[in-house]
């Protein structure tokens, strides 16, 4: 079998070229980052958990109308998807006050907000992902206003559709991020969802508790990452029946 071409390597996927043209293959690594990849570790068997939930939730929205990439999952680790034109922005949609909207704005964390309510933030690591309005989106070129507004409805309606698959399940959709990418149907553009959806992208807690069960986990050192991923693939009915993840900690990276 002649080797696969390599076309990126980020904190947590490779992206191989795939075997038609205009697809991609999508591979979840094990490795773990936080506060802009100065906090680093390998977590036994959380791309297999992230690989099986985007599976899930990207099979979710194409089945309500929502478009994304996802063309179907290949093995426990990979997903064989429609290449797009990335769009340079992180589209983060906010249900309730945490993170760095607490910091900003002095809210306490769990502040239910009025509405949901969306941001943008550039995709640059170097520049740790810094937060944009809608005019520096226009002013540099990044997208149109159309692309805006089309990217604003396409993260509301995963919004709805993720609060409502994760409230029957009892868990609490404070917020998450979102990749829109352009396609072409012969001259004409759509938007479309891109990357991935899973814990390492949302903001997850259990409605009862107020457990997290999202990469905060790590962030904050609240326990095994790969166990509160786990409990969001187990409630969801997603898990997959051939991962243990009992006997090994995280291995950290120097």
């Amino acid at each position: 079998m002649a080797r696969r071409k390599k076309i990126y390597e980020g904190k947590a996927k490779i992206l191989y070229e795939g075997p038609e043209p205009g697809t991609i293959v999508q591979y979840f690594k094990d490795d773990a980052t936080a506060f802009n990849a100065e906090k680093r570790a390998t977590i036994e068997g959380k791309g297999v958990l992230n690989n099986r939930l985007s599976e899930f939730f990207m099979k979710g929205l194409g089945q309500i109308g929502v478009p994304t990439h996802f063309i179907k999952r290949l093995n426990m680790r990979e997903q064989l998807v429609r290449q797009v034109e990335i769009i340079p922005l992180e589209v983060i949609v906010r249900n309730f006050a945490a993170g760095s909207l607490s910091t900003r704005l002095g809210l306490a964390e769990g502040t239910a907000l009025p509405r949901p309510i969306v941001e943008f933030c550039l995709k640059d690591d170097k520049l740790g992902d810094p937060f944009v309005s809608e005019e520096h989106i226009m002013a540099f070129g990044w997208a149109a206003q159309q692309d805006l507004d089309d990217m604003v409805a396409l993260a509301l309606r995963v919004n709805d559709f993720m609060s409502g698959v994760m409230m029957a399940v009892g868990i609490k959709l404070v917020d998450f991020k979102i990749e829109i990418g352009r396609v072409w149907d012969n001259d004409y553009q759509r938007l479309i969802v891109a990357d991935e959806i899973s814990p390492d992208s949302c903001r997850l807690w259990d409605m009862e508790t107020g457990q997290k069960l999202d990469k905060d986990v790590f962030r904050r050192d609240l326990g095994n990452l790969t166990d509160a991923y786990t409990e969001v693939a187990r409630r969801l009915g997603v898990l997959p029946s051939n991962v243990t993840h009992a006997a090994k900690k995280p291995t950290l990276i120097n």
